[in-house]
């Protein structure tokens, strides 16, 4: 049953969706929502014409569905490791079309990144079918591995936090939704603000005028959270450069999207070169659209991802709700050394 109380994670049989699939299922175990897990797939496509004049399948659709289901049941192994009983979908199709509807109903959506030809470049590989641009939820990429190709470590616990932020009303956001983030787990927020890399930007009274307006910005979030640690840090030149370094010391990486400009423009515009590409830890990205849908009430976080009306299962083309068993323990214990060794 789809719900706005629910965390939605997307698999593909990739292990950068198995690291994603244990980063959401310990979140929501932590937050105290529930967990859906979604394997998507295309259609068969249709060869040309053969000598005899019929059409051939490239490919079996049982065949696939099979084997989303085989993925479903590893996925849900693994969520059970984290003692997250989740229920599964099915999607064919375009799947940055349909995640975009399924945004609707969630909390959250997870995805992971790093699987070559896997689901994230089909969901973050172009402006056009990105899904942190259309989203009405935000999303969470989960890197599978450093630029270097080094595995990243999963935490059990949130302890840092970092967020970019600026004056705009999706800096804002991105702050508001940050310092509670970071508040339910204990953690320390670090807030980035980047300033133009102008010349006399480096003189002392221009850096005071700048750290007195993210004093003023960040004063209605240590009121409303007290006991939470917020450490402030002012950079000169584009903050992609300053959060992708706090990805590799900080648990999450929170920043605002706008569609263009801003801290994420460069996210949406070629991810090959921005922040979710090169990120060495999870980033969470708050939407546009959830954005704009609040954006009378950015005093409070909305009840249901942007206050919009959820979609019902049977509304949404392309997706099915299959109950599936887990995956044997030992299976799910494979996975997991696989994705990250120094789990203990």
């Amino acid at each position: 049953m789809i719900n706005d109380k629910a965390i939605l994670v997307g698999v593909d049989g990739s292990h950068a969706s198995y690291k994603a699939t244990w980063w959401a299922a310990n979140y929501a175990k932590h937050a105290g929502l529930t967990l859906q897990i979604v394997c998507a797939y295309s259609l068969p496509s249709y060869a040309a014409v053969s000598f005899d004049a019929t059409y051939t399948a490239m490919g079996d659709d049982n065949a696939a569905h099979n084997d989303a289901q085989e993925i479903l049941s590893k996925a849900k192994a693994i969520a059970g490791e984290q003692g997250v009983e989740a229920s599964t979908l099915i999607v064919t199709g375009d799947p940055a079309s349909v995640f975009v509807e399924l945004s609707r109903n969630y909390n959250l959506i997870v995805i992971g990144n790093r699987g070559k030809g896997g689901l994230a470049e089909r969901l973050l590989g172009t402006t056009s079918s990105s899904l942190p641009a259309y989203a009405y939820c935000p999303i969470v990429v989960v890197p599978y591995t450093d630029d270097e190709g080094n595995l990243m470590h999963l935490n059990n616990t949130i302890t840092k936090v970092a967020v970019g932020s600026d004056e705009s009303k999706w800096g804002l956001k991105a702050l508001e939704i940050a310092a509670a983030f970071a508040d339910s787990w204990g953690a320390e927020l670090d807030v980035i603000s980047a300033v133009p890399n102008m010349k006399g930007s480096e003189d002392e009274g221009v850096m005071a005028s700048y750290k007195e307006d993210l004093d003023v910005r960040i004063k209605p979030f240590e009121e409303a959270h007290p006991n939470l640690k917020i450490n402030k840090q002012i950079v000169p030149g584009p903050a992609i450069g300053a959060l992708t370094k706090a990805s590799f010391d900080h648990d999450v990486v929170v920043v605002g999207s706008r569609g263009r400009g801003g801290f994420t423009g460069l996210l949406l515009g070629s991810t090959s070169q921005g922040l979710l590409q090169h990120a060495a830890g999870p980033v969470y990205v708050v939407p546009r659209k959830y954005v704009e849908a609040a954006e009378s009430r950015l005093d409070t976080t909305p009840s249901s991802p942007a206050d919009i009306k959820p979609k019902a299962i049977d509304e949404i083309k392309g997706v099915e709700e299959v109950p599936v068993k887990k995956a044997e323990p030992e299976v799910a214990e494979a996975i997991e050394t696989k994705i990250d060794p120094e789990r203990q």
